[in-house]
């Protein structure tokens, strides 16, 4: 099928589901609380004797308004479906809480998270000069960086899931959508509650809320958090951490003031910490696609994308002994000890949100934020799943010559981010009219390092493995002279700070200015006419500090031959956005919507020569229905969209010419043509009993990036959209039984999601899953003053297992090192590696409010 041709089939599609539902386009696609997230019920309705869904109040639109009237395409996580999935951090919306959002860690690593929305899911933004293709909010602030996202939750109102473009009420990166974040604030009355627990894998979490009454003027708002897991896969090397562990805390307080009439001032701080270490690596199958030595014609599941071999050479090695091929089941013990500590992410941050109301038709606002995050990345999942495989050859360690390989790759990283943001907005309602208009500003500072260090040695006389120093030195490039290592160039190799051979490290100092405006025009009680556009200007500098242990800073004759130039880039983007939405009736709401988006350009620390590549940008056409029947005991909600993007951002292996040699390495460009996103959404939420809540979400999304041209080799490759399945539901069941004065809550939902692909440059597919989560409460126990709620919750209720993340780059030949290479080598085959995703979990909580 022709792209004309999917264009016109989705958006007959869109239509025709709009018609059975008994309209035609235009107002918000949006559900009360989606699938995982049922619709809170309200006291009984008088007149029908029965419970009706709740109206949800959202802030989508900088102002307070009824998420089924709000004319944006958005799903809602209440306070209530969080507790009830045991949703601690983001990272625990990766199951499909949201069928269109989605949520990965990058790599096999839980100190950064990849959130995408609609297909808009970058799979290396964790680099400082790049960015992320989802907003990130919390209280209207704007997060720069995925590093730290997986840290507690604190006391979550609701979590709104904006979905499409959002490049006019909060721009930059929004691209595919934003993720808001909104704390409950201080109520200047006492009020609180305590929770804790306890879970499987020796697992305790608790939390404290505590909301004092106002005292001279001021009320202050507190809270704590503690959540820990230990290893869900145990590491036999004694004293190292195991894999998939967390220990996080947080602390944040908040003040209110109220220093004339009208306006409110709140001041806040947070502060957080979040030890945790990668979820297990393991080798899934030995030599998957057969390579052997001979003709490329012979063996065609033996090819690297992008490449154009006409024979391959080399052997591929054996396993070194006691490495566990298992590809079927999630191991509870890794193979092979390797040195593990955990990765620390801090986060802090200072916010001052000021609302005046000026007169009725202006609310003045200042939103002013300071934040931070500090990342130390220690990564040792691999073990020997990943290359270099073994071999009998000689190395020299520590001025020591030895026999065997080194192995077992410990990914080191360090990221350091400061960012400022101040934003003004005037918000209000002059006749017809209600109107938004605000100024931005966003200041960021980050740096990084990494490095790739073996942090094991097999020698191959003896058949035995031992851990290399952590402040080991490699000499390469020698002669064996009667036994002894002759010349060649020692470096560092260790894994510890002051010890290692930098493969990297850069600096990149970011600016953003944007005004912005939106105007509503209430042409009559039924039709509503939204247009607005946003006006941004980024500035980008960075500076490559070190590329494969040079320094550029000292060594600048090899940086200039490596053609290295420090980034000083500048774009400028208007981002309009329309949309017309009809009341069909006082429960039928319609919406046509046209918006764009963009997503910042920058530069890859991963090249010898930070190369720059572009922003690309997107446009979105949607139509969409939002719709509450059957005496408000139903509410159904559709959409269908499509969205085109320009210059796609893809990582693609190149080759490099450097001081050093050729080598290949991971690129960023951007993709001729047009990437195209198609997509139909759909979310039931029907009660049709009193204190019975039914929810269903659905989505389905196409995309395709059209073939890059690989011009080292001359050969079309195909790219794909990470971790966007084409087909994504959810379901839920809650009920509730009253017992006099107590209520015995139920609560399950099943998520599931068609498998899909893991790295942008390979077909191959991570697994289909389905998780079952489930939890069990009674609650209003007296406790005199206080009220009880005691509760057990799982998990991945029936423990499937699935992999997430499958690599198969270690079981394809090894990319080429010179332009136009027609052989290729296999003698680093080895096999597709990946992640299963976490076990069951299980535990038992306790809450008093008081």
């Amino acid at each position: 099928m022709s792209g004309s041709s999917h264009a016109r089939a989705y958006l007959l599609t869109g239509a025709a589901l709009l018609a059975l539902a008994g309209a035609t386009p235009a107002f918000a696609q949006a559900q009360a609380d989606t699938a995982a997230a049922p619709a809170v019920v309200a006291d009984p309705d008088p007149d029908t004797g029965g419970s009706q869904l709740q109206d949800i109040v959202v802030t989508a639109t900088k102002r307070e308004t009824n998420l089924q009237k709000t004319p944006i395409s958005m799903n809602v996580l209440t306070a209530t479906s969080l507790v009830d999935r045991h949703v601690q951090s983001l990272y625990d919306l990766a199951d499909g809480a949201v069928p269109s959002l989605r949520v990965a860690t990058f790599e096999a690593r839980q100190s950064a998270l990849t959130i995408g929305i609609r297909g808009i899911v970058p799979l290396d933004a964790n680099q400082p000069a790049r960015e992320q293709g989802v907003g990130i909010y919390v209280d209207g602030v704007y997060l720069g960086r995925q590093h730290g996202l997986n840290a507690a939750l604190f006391d979550i109102e609701r979590i709104e899931v904006l979905k499409g473009p959002q490049g006019t009420l909060f721009g930059r990166n929004t691209e595919g959508g934003a993720l808001s974040l909104v704390t409950k604030g201080p109520s200047g009355k006492f009020d609180g509650s305590a929770t804790a627990g306890i879970a499987n894998y020796g697992g305790y979490n608790g939390a404290l809320r505590l909301d004092l009454p106002e005292t001279y003027g001021v009320s202050l708002k507190l809270d704590g958090v503690v959540q820990y897991q230990g290893p869900t896969t145990k590491n036999p090397l004694a004293g190292q951490t195991g894999f998939n562990y967390f220990d996080r805390r947080g602390f944040k307080a908040t003040a209110r003031i109220k220093p004339v009439e009208g306006m409110t001032a709140d001041f806040s701080y947070d502060n957080g910490y979040d030890a945790n270490s990668p979820f297990y690596s393991q080798l899934l199958n030995y030599n998957p696609n057969g390579c052997v030595a001979g003709t490329q014609a012979s063996q065609p599941n033996c090819k690297l994308p992008g490449t154009n071999y006409t024979s391959l050479t080399g052997t591929v090695k054996s396993l070194i002994p006691g490495t566990v091929i298992n590809g079927t089941s999630r191991q509870k013990v890794a193979d092979i000890g390797v040195p593990q500590q955990p990765s620390i992410d801090k986060t802090h941050g200072f916010t001052s949100n000021i609302r005046w109301n000026v007169a009725p038709e202006i609310e003045l606002r200042s939103i002013t934020a300071w934040r931070g995050v500090d990342s130390t990345q220690w990564d040792n999942s691999g073990g020997a799943h990943r290359v270099p495989v073994l071999n009998s050859s000689n190395v020299v360690i520590n001025g020591q010559l030895q026999n065997g390989t080194l192995f077992s790759r410990y990914s080191l990283a360090d990221l350091h981010q400061n960012q400022f943001s101040q934003e003004f907005q005037a918000v209000g309602t002059v006749g017809q009219l209600d109107y938004v208009a605000g100024l931005y500003y966003f200041n960021e500072h980050v740096s990084d390092d990494a490095a790739t260090p073996n942090s094991n040695f097999y020698n191959a006389a003896t058949g035995t493995i031992s851990i290399v120093d952590p402040c080991a030195t490699i000499t390469t490039g020698f002669t064996v002279v009667n036994g002894l290592p002759v010349g060649g160039t020692t470096s560092p190799a260790g894994s510890q700070p002051g010890c290692r051979s930098i493969d990297r490290a850069s600096e990149v100092w970011s600016k953003s200015y944007a005004g912005y405006g939106q105007v509503t025009w209430n042409a009559t009680d039924a039709v509503h006419l939204t247009v607005g556009g946003r006006y941004t200007r980024d500035e980008k500098q960075g500076v490559l500090h070190f590329s494969r242990n040079i320094n550029y800073d000292t060594n600048t004759a090899a940086a200039t031959r490596n053609g290295y130039q420090p980034l000083d880039r500048t774009w400028k983007r208007f981002n309009p956005m329309a949309t017309l939405a009809f009341d069909a009736s006082d429960s039928v709401h319609l919406y046509a919507k046209y918006a764009t988006g963009y997503r910042a350009g920058g530069a890859s620390s991963r090249t010898a020569n930070y190369l720059p590549f572009n922003p690309e940008d997107v446009k979105s056409y949607e139509i969409g229905m939002k719709s509450d029947f059957w005496e408000h005991r139903a509410r159904l909600n559709l959409a269908g969209y499509i969205m085109d993007r320009k210059n796609s951002q893809v990582d693609i292996s190149s080759i490099q010419p450097t001081a050093t040699g050729n080598f290949n390495n991971l690129v960023t460009i951007n993709a001729p043509g047009i990437t195209k996103i198609r997509g139909i959404e759909a979310d039931l939420t029907v009660q049709p009993v009193d204190h019975l809540t039914l929810t269903a979400g659905y989505a389905y999304t196409y995309t395709k990036i059209p073939p890059v041209l690989i011009t080292s080799t001359n050969v079309y490759q195909n790219f794909y959209i990470v971790f966007t399945p084409r087909n994504a539901a959810n379901g839920a069941i809650d009920y509730t039984i009253p017992l006099n004065d107590l209520d015995l809550k139920f609560h399950i939902d099943g998520n599931y999601a068609q498998s899909t692909q893991a790295f942008d440059q390979f077909a191959t597919h991570n697994d289909a899953s389905f998780i079952v989560n489930s939890r069990v409460a009674l609650s209003n126990i007296n406790l005199g003053t206080n009220q009880l709620t005691i509760s057990a919750w799982v998990r991945n209720l029936f423990d499937k297992q699935y992999i997430f993340r499958r690599d198969p780059s270690n079981s394809l030949p090894a990319a080429p090192t010179t332009p136009g290479a027609t052989t290729g080598n296999i003698n680093g085959v080895l096999g597709d590696y990946g992640n299963f995703n976490a076990p069951r979990t299980y535990g038992l909580e306790a809450s008093v409010k008081f």
